[in-house]
This record gives structure tokens, sequence and C-alpha cells, in this order.
């Protein structure tokens, strides 16, 4: 028998908690109710109270009922309930969480699922899970389950779909990935105008002996990789294709964020970085590039993908930006870069070959990068398995060092 917890505002759902509580016992297991309403009395009785939650964090938990302010409470209740659901995952208290909301409980549940590690079984009951869930599931395996109806009380839909929901956490928590032989981790980043370079390198990393996670370098891919790599489950890091960078400085719609980077260098990961796709911004249709970009060199990669070339100025941009985040390394890094061309399509005779943006980059990276900071320049393109090997070979010397 697992605990799972049943996280919920039971101020306002306390009926539709205590239900899928039911089915959870059904089901086999122990539900652990924690209440995180704070603005009315509590409808059901909680095994983790609003009081207890909210003192976990430092909350002023009568100062926010006092000042009834709902956008306040929110907040402060999603902060605290993190550090109460992380503290109980670390103490192996419970074995899952679930939770059930609009758009208040939904804030609350997913920014306390967010802390815990991927893997951990997580799922969230919410009015707004047939939408854009990027804000709430951030870089984490959150289940967002739809709710259909509004959360408001138990009818022949809800009952429905709460009682799948908790057949499906239930199902989460029960399910045990078969045990393997666990090798030391690589993250790397690729892109379909990478894949050549970073299958190849894959290759000899896992000859290696290590077990290569590779991350599509979409926005999401990279805060992915980010947060894994801030886990501190990850031996090395081969950053081959930091094309995100492009979308940030440019405006396009793969930005993995402006800390994309840092995680490695922070944690002292070794890692090694190319500038792999920096040549391309991603849009969508080519109705949706903006208007300030008109003239400039695109490439439609499929009917729902509009690729721009970065310029000159992009590109020095990019070199500062990126190196200021270098930088920041506390580990072994080493920065490859390809003379002939950051992409498939950026190579010589290429549609976006552009030396000069391209020499922009270059030059801006090694002005602006931390002096101690090896950089290696190859006579060649990304996806040369020369290039591909150089990056490997480098990553693996690396590791070897730090094990010393």
């Amino acid at each position: 028998m697992s605990t799972i917890a049943v996280l919920g505002t039971f101020d306002t759902k306390g009926e539709e908690h205590a239900f899928v509580a039911e089915q959870i016992r059904r089901q086999g297991h122990q539900p652990l109710l924690i209440n995180v309403g704070a603005l009315e009395a509590s409808q059901i009785k909680a095994d983790i109270t609003c009081e207890e939650v909210a003192a976990a964090a430092g909350v002023d938990l009568a100062a926010l009922k006092a000042r009834k302010d709902r956008g306040e409470t929110v907040a402060a209740m999603a902060k605290a309930a993190a550090v109460v659901l992380e503290k109980m995952v670390a103490e192996k208290k419970i074995e899952g969480v679930i939770s059930l909301g609009g758009g208040g409980g939904t804030a609350i549940g997913t920014a306390a699922m967010r802390v815990l590690p991927i893997g951990f079984p997580k799922l969230m009951v919410s009015t707004l899970a047939s939408g854009n869930t990027a804000q709430y599931v951030g870089s984490k395996d959150i289940v967002m389950f739809p709710s259909i109806v509004d959360v408001a009380g138990l009818n022949r839909i809800s009952r429905q779909i709460l009682t799948r929901a908790a057949g499906a956490i239930c199902g989460m928590v029960s399910a045990q990935p078969p045990k393997g032989e666990d090798k030391p981790i690589i993250v790397a980043s690729m892109f379909g105008n990478t894949t050549i370079a970073v299958n190849h390198a894959k290759g000899i990393l896992e000859a290696a002996g290590y077990e290569v996670l590779v991350f599509h370098a979409t926005g999401t891919g990279g805060r992915t990789m980010e947060s894994l790599i801030e886990s501190g489950m990850v031996s090395g890091v081969l950053d081959i294709t930091t094309t995100e960078w492009a979308d940030e400085v440019a405006g396009g719609f793969l930005t993995a964020g402006p800390t994309r980077l840092e995680a490695a260098a922070r944690k002292g990961v070794p890692a090694v970085v190319a500038p792999g796709c920096l040549d391309m911004v991603n849009f969508h249709g080519p109705e949706s590039v903006p208007a300030k970009h008109q003239g400039r060199k695109f490439y439609q990669h499929n009917p729902q993908v509009t690729l721009m070339r970065t310029n000159v100025e992009e590109n020095r941009t990019m070199g500062r930006m990126i190196a200021e985040r270098l930088n920041l390394s506390e580990g072994p890094l080493t920065v490859l870069l390809p003379q002939k061309g950051f992409s498939v399509i950026a190579a010589p005779g290429g549609a976006f070959h552009d030396a000069a943006a391209d020499e922009a980059f270059m030059q801006e990276l090694k002005k602006s990068l931390r002096y101690d900071i090896p950089v290696i320049e190859m006579d060649c393109v990304v996806n040369d398995l020369a290039f591909a090997e150089r990056c490997a070979l480098t990553l693996l010397e690396q590791i070897a060092a730090v094990k010393k």
C-alpha cells in the first residue's frame, strides 16, 4: 500500500478531493489529505491543515486571512505547498500526489509539483488542462488531466473524470520501472540540423559506458535538460545545439529563457558547448513572422515552421550573452567552434550560409569569454564526424579529470 498526497483547496473544493481520496482507498492505497485553501474554513477534515502548511514555510496565515487578497494567498500557499511536498518526498512519506483545481488550485498544485523529482508521480486535474499548460508544467513530468466540467461539485461527468484520475495516479504509483544497469548520465542537446553530429558523438559516449539522454532543443527541451542537470544526476553535458539562444535574442517561439546554459556552469558539471543551429530563429507559419523582420532571409522547414537566418548584430549579441553564462562555470568547460557552418543549411552552398554572421558570433564569444576557458576551432561544419568525435572525446577527458 502506497501513500498518495491529495492536495487542494478544501475551503472551496473539499467534496471533490474527498471523493478522489475515497477512490484511492478503494484501490488499496492510503490518501493523505493536505489542505492549501486558506481563505475560508475547510469543508472536510484534513490530515495536514492549511495552518500547518503555512507554518512550514513561515507564512503568516492570520495576516493573509485578514487581508483577504486572493492573489496574494494563492502565491503564498503555492510557495508553502512546495516546501511541504518536497520535504515529504525527501523523507519518503508519500509515493505520489494528485490535486484538483481551477485557476488558483492549479497554480498552487502545479507549483508544488514542479519542485518534485522527475519520475515522481504527479497528476493535476484542471479546468485549464486543454489550453497552453507550459506555465504550469514547466520542465517537469506533471500529467495535466482535463476536468471537462468545472471542479464545482459532483455530477455524472465529474464523478467519471475524478474516478479515472484517481485510477491514473494509483496506476502511476503502482507501476515500477524495470530495474537495469544504472550507467552514469550524459545529457545532450539536438535539433534536426545537428542530428548527424549528436548521434555520432552519442555512440562514442555510449561505448565509453555512459547513458546519453538527448533533448530536443525546442525551448521545453532545453529547460528540461537544465532541470535535470540541476538535480545532480548528470555526469556530463554535450551541449552541441544551443539554438534556443537565437530564439531568445530574436524573438522566436522556441526560447528556453535567459538562464539557458547556467545549470552546468553553476553545478560545475563537465561540459562541451558548441553553437549548433545558432543560425536559425523559429517562427510558426510565414504569417507569424513579425513585420519588423520583413526582408530577412527565410527557410520553410515545414508548413508549421518558418526559419529566419540570424544576422551579424544578433550573432554578436548571442556571442556576448552566451559567454556571460559560460563565464559562470565552476567546472571543466570547453567551447568547440565549427568554422564552416553551425547547421546543415548554413554549410557552404546552403540556404543559410553566411560566413560574416558566423564570424561575428565567434569573434564576440572569444572576446567576451573568460581567459581560462579553452576554445577549439575546427575547419569544418557542425555535422562533420570529426567535429562530433572531438566533442565527445573532449567531454570524456573532462569527466575523467573530475574523477581523479
